[in-house]
């Protein structure tokens, strides 16, 4: 159990929230993959 109980309207604005961070992580990890490999072609060149 967490430390403060939310009500409903707060516990959909909380997993909300977390979606959306769990997303950004996500993509930030594949664009520093696609850099990277952008880099990796340049650099063979």
């Amino acid at each position: 159990m967490s430390k403060y109980l939310l009500d409903t309207k707060g516990q959909m604005a909380m997993t909300k929230y977390h979606e959306k961070q769990k997303n950004t992580k996500v993509d930030k990890k594949q664009q520093l993959e696609k850099l990277r490999a952008e880099y990796l072609k340049k650099k063979q060149k």
